[in-house]
């Protein structure tokens, strides 16, 4: 197991392992054979960055058991997913900002992240399983009232995209058994979703696979897996943590009332 680090040191980029309370940082390209500088930082010495640069955001919607049950949903026969586009990323301890000209309600959504490494196209579930270099936390963040308020186009992608709108980090994690994992969200201290990650539709492999054959991945792409319940609105000055045992905390505030 690894945890892996993209970061900003004396206004430097760097990437790295966390071990501990130190960072060992790495030379070359995260996803292609990453060499040790010999040289470590403390982690208090660093500010977090985005854990990779995704060329494509990928969430998926219905994938978890007991959401599905609750809303009365079918169960999908394929992955049902969209596009977070690039505007929307954002990284751990990072603020979100609210969007200008939209009062309606926005939600978090906690979720666990793919996070791919090898390029994937037309793969099986056991060569998906190969292109998966980790893990990380996602809080999928939606303008929930957008996406029926116009009834003959439902606007997932304009709900889904503002600025800030797509959470990762604070790690990629490798070598977790996701069938093993939870996804908590607390907001402003209180838990408000604890579900496992063994309830999905479609497992890691199963999503790599059927996506793979829709587009080609490529190394740094991130898929979210979807979320389940407990999905909530939140104000402005609002504190969201994702946690996931062995990728750790994905802090943020929401709104420009408050800064971390």
């Amino acid at each position: 197991m690894a945890q892996w680090i993209a970061f900003s040191h004396k206004g430097k980029p760097g990437f790295g392992q966390v071990v501990g309370d130190r960072v060992m940082v790495y030379e070359g390209e995260m996803f292609a054979g990453p060499r040790s500088s010999g040289t470590e930082i403390a982690l208090t010495e660093v500010s977090f960055e985005l854990p990779c640069r995704p060329g494509k955001f990928i969430a998926l919607w219905n994938n978890y058991h007991a959401q599905a049950a609750k809303q009365n949903l079918a169960i999908p026969a394929e992955p049902l997913y969209f596009i977070k586009t690039s505007n929307s990323y954002c990284a751990h301890e990072h603020t979100v900002p609210k969007p200008v000209g939209y009062e309606g309600r926005v939600v978090y959504e906690g979720e666990l992240g793919i996070v791919i490494g090898l390029r994937c196209k037309n793969a099986n579930e056991a060569e998906a399983a190969q292109a998966i270099f980790g893990y990380t936390c996602i809080n999928d963040i939606t303008a929930l009232d957008l996406i029926a308020k116009d009834p003959s186009f439902a606007q997932w992608t304009r709900a889904k995209c503002f600025d800030g709108f797509g959470v990762m980090g604070p790690v990629i994690a490798t070598g977790l058994d996701w069938k093993s994992l939870h996804v908590r969200t607390l907001l402003n201290g209180r838990e408000r979703q604890n579900y496992p990650c063994s309830d999905m539709i479609f497992s890691p492999e199963q999503i790599v696979s059927a996506l793979s054959r829709d587009m080609t991945l490529e190394p740094g792409d991130v898929i979210a897996c979807g979320t389940s319940l407990g999905v909530l609105p939140m104000k402005p000055g609002a504190v969201v943590e994702v946690l996931v045992e062995g990728i750790g905390m994905l802090r943020n505030i929401y709104g420009e009332q408050a800064a971390i």
